[in-house]
C-alpha cells in the first residue's frame, strides 16, 4: 500500500488528512493501554506505530519540513531534503540507528558568559527519533506526574508559575528553589533504560543514540552518560529520567499532621520544570528534609544539586540578612507582599495579610532592555521604519510570555527607558545640531489615547505598557492531548500568552481547527495566518484564517482547498501589531526554554 501510494502520489499531494488521523489514533490507543497498565498492548502497538507508513511520513514532514533545524547539517552534511528526498527517505526508514556520532556546537546561554553544547544528530537519526518519540510520548504521557510541565504537549512554563502561585496565595511556605547540575549531560545510561523499560528492539537503538559519540571542533569523544540537547527524543528521554521524584518525596510525609488541635496539610507540592524545580512547604524542618530525600534519589542517577542556583527561602519573610523574600523561577519572581495600613498585624487588607504577587524578574528585564539598547545602537545608520522593524519582534515576544503576570509597571518602567534611548542614543545622534523639539516633531506624533507614539502614520513601534495583562488558567494535572478530549484542548487554544489577538479570535471561530485540513490543532502544531484574497494588507477578520504551518505551504504551492492565493504568504504574529509586520510564526507552547534543536 505504501509503495504504490507514493508511486500515485508526490509529496506535496501526500493524502495528509488522512496520515494524520490514522497516527493519532493509534497514539490514543497506546496511551489508553498505559493507563490501564497494560504494558503488552502498549508495546504492541508501539512496534505497529513504529513500522507505520503513515507514522514514517509524518516524522519526515516533522524533521524535514517544519522543524525549525532542518537547514542544519549533522557530520555526513545532509540537511534540507528536496520532496523527492523525502520520499526516498520514506521508504528506505527503519528503526535503527545510524552509527554515526552527533556534531557538537557551542551556543551562548541567554545573559551569561556560559555556554551550552548542542548536539546534532544526522538528518536520518533525527527522523528516526521522531519516529520513536510518536510511539513513546503517548506511552509515558499517561504515566507523568501531574506537576511535571517541562518539554510535554499542552503545558508550559505559564502552567508551572500558576501551579506555584495557587500553591502559596493563601499560606507563606518556604521554598527550596532548585537547579540540578548539567542533568543534559550527566544522566546514567544504564538507570535511564531500566526506566524506560521497553521492548529491546527500541532499548537497543536509543542505547546506540546515547552511546554514539560527538564530534567537537574535529575530534571525536565518547558519551558514557547523559543525553545530546539538540535530539528531537531528548527532552522525552530527560523527562522520563527524572519522572518519579515527585512521588518519592510525597511518599515520605503523611497526608496531614494534629499541631496544637488543629490538623494541617503535610505533603510538600514538588512543581517541576525539566531540571528545575521548587519544594513548597510551611515547616523549615520539613523542607531540610524534602533537600535530602531530593538529593540521593538524583544520587541515583549520578545527578546532584547545582550549589550556586540551590537555596532555600521564603515567600513571605527573610530568613537570612543578606537576601530578599521570595525567589525567582522560569524567568519570573515569585514573591507574597503584606498589605495594609501597618506591616505587622495581621488581616490588613486580605484575609490572610498578605498578597503574592507574580512579576518579571529583575534580571529579565535588565537583560531585555540591553538586548534593545544594542538593537537601536547597531541601528543608528538605519532609517526609521527599519529600526521599528528590528525592534517590535524584540517587544512584542517578551510582552507576550509576560502578558500573565503583574508587568503593568514593569512595562511601562520599559516604555518610559526606551523612549530617552531612542531620542538620546538613536535620534539625537542622527541630528547633533537640531533642537529636542523638531526632533520630536519629525519622529514622534501623538495618537488618540496613546500619548507620544515612535513612528509614522503608516509603521509605529508598539509600547509595552499597550499589552493587556491576562491570567493563565493552568491545564489540569491528569489531562493529556492523547486523551482525545478536544472540547478541553480547543478551549485553550486561544488562551496560551504569546498567542495575537487576531490567532485567539480566528481560532474561536473555526473551533479549533484548521481551516485547510479541518483537523484540530494540537498543542505543538505551528499555526499561520492565511489571507484569503491574497491581500496581506486586508486585515479584516473576514479575510484571515488560521492554518497549520505545513497546510500553508500547501495552500501557496496550489495544491489546497483554499489556494486562490498569491504566491506570498503571511506569518502569524505574535504581536498585535499591523499586519505588514512579519515575526516568527506561532506555536501553542509558549516556552522560552526549549533545548530541542532539531
Amino acid at each position: 500500500m505504501s509503495q504504490s501510494l507514493l508511486t500515485r502520489y508526490e509529496w506535496k499531494d501526500l493524502p495528509w488528512k488522512k496520515i494524520q488521523v490514522k497516527v493519532f489514533k493509534l497514539q490514543r490507543r497506546i496511551y489508553q493501554a498505559s493507563l490501564s497498565g497494560n504494558v503488552k498492548k502498549v508495546h504492541r502497538l508501539q512496534r505497529l506505530l513504529t513500522k507505520s507508513w503513515s507514522a514514517r511520513c509524518l516524522a519526515v514532514r516533522r524533521v524535514t519540513q517544519e522543524n525549525q533545524g532542518k537547514k542544519t547539517a549533522g557530520v555526513d552534511g545532509v540537511k534540507s531534503l528536496t520532496p523527492v528526498k523525502r520520499i526516498n527517505m520514506v521508504n528506505t526508514l527503519e528503526v535503527n540507528a545510524s552509527g554515526l556520532p552527533t556534531r557538537r556546537v557551542w551556543i551562548p546561554k541567554p545573559g551569561k558568559d556560559e555556554e551550552r553544547p548542542l548536539g546534532i544528530p544526522v538528518m536520518r537519526d533525527r527522523v528516526t527519533q521522531a519516529l520513536l518519540k510518536l510511539a513513546l510520548e503517548p506511552e509515558w504521557e499517561a504515566k507523568f506526574e501531574p506537576h511535571s510541565y517541562g518539554f510535554r504537549p499542552g503545558r508550559s512554563t505559564h502552567d508551572a508559575i500558576e501551579a506555584i502561585h495557587t500553591a502559596i496565595c493563601q499560606k507563606a511556605k518556604y521554598v527550596l528553589d532548585a537547579d540540578i547540575a548539567k542533568c543534559f549531560d550527566k544522566i546514567n545510561h544504564q538507570k535511564l533504560l531500566e526506566k524506560l523499560n521497553t521492548f529491546p528492539t527500541l532499548e537497543r537503538v536509543i542505547r546506540d543514540w546515547l552511546k554514539s559519540g560527538v564530534i567537537d571542533k574535529g575530534s571525536l569523544f565518547t558519551t558514557e552518560e547523559g543525553t545530546p540537547q539538540g535530539g528531537v527524543i531528548s527532552p522525552l528521554l530527560a523527562n522520563i529520567a527524572l519522572h518519579g521524584l515527585e512521588t518519592t518525596i510525597l511518599s515520605a510525609f503523611p497526608t496531614s499532621i494534629k499541631i496544637e488541635g488543629k490538623v494541617h496539610k503535610w505533603k510538600p507540592q514538588v512543581i517541576r520544570y525539566a531540571d528545575d524545580f521548587v519544594i513548597l512547604h510551611p515547616d523549615r524542618q520539613a523542607l531540610d528534609k524534602c533537600k535530602e530525600i531530593a538529593s540521593r534519589w538524583l544520587g541515583e542517577l549520578d545527578l546532584e544539586f547545582k550549589p550556586s542556583k540551590t537555596r532555600i527561602t521564603h515567600t513571605l519573610n527573610k530568613i537570612e540578612e543578606n537576601t530578599e523574600a521570595g525567589f525567582d523561577f522560569l524567568g519570573f519572581n515569585i514573591r507574597s507582599y503584606r498589605v495594609g495600613k501597618n506591616n505587622c498585624g495581621k488581616n490588613n487588607g486580605t484575609k490572610t495579610g498578605f498578597k503574592t504577587l507574580v512579576k518579571p524578574a529583575q534580571e529579565k528585564v535588565k537583560a531585555h532592555y540591553r538586548k534593545m539598547a544594542r538593537k537601536i545602537k547597531q541601528c543608528r545608520p538605519a532609517t526609521q521604519d527599519e529600526l521599528i522593524m528590528q525592534l517590535i519582534p524584540i517587544i512584542t515576544g517578551w510582552c507576550n510570555y509576560y502578558s500573565s503576570a503583574c508587568s503593568k509597571e514593569t512595562f511601562v518602567e520599559l516604555d518610559h527607558k526606551l523612549f530617552w534611548k531612542l531620542f538620546r542614543g538613536w535620534a539625537k545622534f542622527r541630528h547633533p545640531k537640531k533642537s529636542g523639539k523638531w526632533i520630536a516633531r519629525k519622529y514622534w506624533h501623538i495618537q488618540k489615547h496613546k500619548n507620544w507614539t515612535f513612528g509614522n502614520d503608516k509603521l509605529v513601534l508598539p509600547k509595552h505598557s499597550n499589552t493587556k495583562i491576562t491570567r493563565h488558567t493552568k491545564v489540569k494535572g491528569d489531562s493529556s492531548p492523547y486523551d482525545g478530549n478536544w472540547t478541553y484542548w480547543s478551549q485553550r487554544k486561544g488562551q496560551y500568552p504569546g498567542i495575537s489577538k487576531r490567532i485567539t479570535i480566528t481560532l474561536k471561530k473555526q473551533k479549533g481547527k484548521c481551516a485547510e485540513c479541518g483537523l484540530n490543532f494540537h498543542p505543538d502544531d505551528l499555526i499561520e495566518i492565511h489571507h484569503k484574497n491574497g491581500n496581506h494588507k486586508e486585515n479584516r477578520l473576514e479575510n484571515l484564517v488560521a492554518v497549520h504551518q505545513h497546510c500553508h505551504d500547501q495552500i501557496h504551492g496550489g495544491q489546497g482547498n483554499l489556494s486562490t492565493q498569491l504566491s506570498t504568504h503571511d506569518k502569524g504574529q505574535l504581536g498585535e501589531e499591523p499586519c505588514d509586520v512579519k515575526v516568527s510564526r506561532t506555536v501553542l507552547k509558549p516556552s522560552m526554554r526549549g533545548d530541542s534543536h532539531a
